[in-house]
């Protein structure tokens, strides 16, 4: 991803399988954002996070992206977009470079970030963020700030995160086919850990689970970037799906109830509790389904149970486990299922909250909760100015090998180390 001055104007674009949402801002005196417009639009042409149907995806951006113009009187030419699909990944790259003993200098480092651009290529994929992380000086691991130290060796690690070219293509196209340009290409993970978590968190060790749709992302946060991450093909139109086929109801119906009664958890008194729903193909004036609150538990707590089960199993996967593991953040649509975090924290055994978007100037209540957080990530991060990308710092030089596996534990080894 570019670093780039933040423009006056800002476009943030969120395509997701359920919704495709856009951000209009300028900013403030202060260089924060202010919200001008927004927009949304149903999804059509997006399945699992993939575009499955360019001409309609394209139209639901551009009817998004329109909708957000009108309302703050501006045209934008471009825009900042996320991407959350599968084949997203995350790994480390580590670079060294001999200095021979002497004080480390700023251009030893230009030397090291040089060395280390060509080894963040990744065959098959799109680099999205490679940005360097801990420093090493020798043996020790861990440096923020190398210069004025002595060594005889310079590394560094770079961390990168990367996403299957194909699919992320056809997100740039789509995009650029509804004659918008593309500043840049987001990882969902990064733009929603930026509008949801704190700095401190994002310090010390957090994992954000990014409850979608139709797909899950799990990702660690250790050191102040993301550090590990997992997609689950499982989401929150999952559990509508189930109601629908289980009680024979139109998906919208089964969105309604599940959002009006729903719940990750059940009560003693769901079985005298009754939902009313139309079955499918039936005419106005029919006699509706009773269906028992009891029966919609069971139906939902089916789905939660195995998509808190795969969650669980990825961050098992990336080293997430006691006593190293904290906190855990729920974001995403599917974060607003009831009781949610509460049933988590018990199956999962650890700290759990539901995160919001901060609040940013401007932005309407209706896009305040956690299904926005990518969106109002996009703009955080185009606002702010944040850089960093190794590609941007260095020209090619000569390649590195890479390195992967162990990265939460290893940072946070690093972190505490230092502390």
């Amino acid at each position: 991803m570019a670093t780039r001055d933040a423009p006056q104007l800002i476009g943030a674009l969120d395509i997701g399988s359920s919704k495709v949402s856009a951000l209009v801002c300028t900013l403030d005196e202060e260089g924060r954002p202010r919200v001008l417009g927004t927009g949304q639009r149903q999804s059509r042409g997006v399945k699992r996070g993939f575009v499955t149907d360019m001409e309609a995806t394209e139209v639901a951006v551009r009817e998004a992206v329109e909708q957000a113009e009108r309302m703050s009187g501006q045209t934008i030419d471009d825009v900042w977009a996320s991407y959350g699909a599968g084949g997203l990944s995350s790994d480390l790259a580590t670079v060294e470079v001999e200095i021979g003993g002497h004080q480390v200098e700023p251009s030893d480092v230009e030397e090291l970030l040089h060395s280390g651009r060509q080894a963040v290529d990744r065959p098959g994929q799109v680099v999205l963020h490679a940005n360097p992380a801990l420093y090493t000086i020798d043996d020790i691991e861990g440096v923020r700030s190398p210069i004025g130290m002595h060594a005889s060796r310079l590394g560094v690690d770079i961390h990168v995160i990367a996403a299957d070219e194909a699919p992320l293509r056809n997100v740039d196209l789509t995009i650029r086919q509804a004659h918008l340009g593309v500043h840049a290409i987001v990882a969902s993970p990064v733009a929603a850990a930026l509008a949801c978590l704190s700095p401190e968190e994002r310090d010390l060790g957090v994992a954000l689970i990014e409850l979608g749709a139709e797909v899950t992302n799990v990702s660690l946060h250790a050191g102040g970037m993301l550090v590990g991450l997992r997609s689950i093909p499982l989401g929150a139109k999952d559990i509508t799906d189930d109601i629908a086929a289980a009680f024979g109801v139109r998906r919208r119906d089964a969105e309604r109830i599940k959002c009006f009664h729903g719940s990750a958890m059940t009560s003693p008194r769901d079985n005298h509790e009754v939902v009313e729903a139309l079955p499918i193909g039936s005419e106005d004036g029919a006699e509706p389904l009773r269906i028992s609150r009891a029966q919609l538990m069971t139906v939902i707590r089916q789905r939660v149970e195995r998509t808190t089960a795969e969650v669980e199993n990825a961050l098992k996967d990336m080293g997430f486990v006691k006593p190293v593991g904290g906190q855990v953040v729920l974001t995403g649509g599917g974060a607003d299922l009831k009781n949610i975090a509460d049933y988590m924290q018990g199956v999962l055994g650890r700290a759990v909250r539901v995160g919001r978007p901060r609040a940013i100037t401007g932005l309407p209540d209706a896009h305040s909760g956690p299904a926005f957080a990518s969106l109002v990530g996009l703009a955080m991060l185009a606002s702010s100015g944040q850089g960093g990308d190794i590609r941007d710092l260095a020209l090619p030089t000569r390649k590195a090998g890479p390195q992967a596996g162990g990265l939460f534990g290893r940072f946070m080894s690093a972190i505490r180390g230092r502390a």
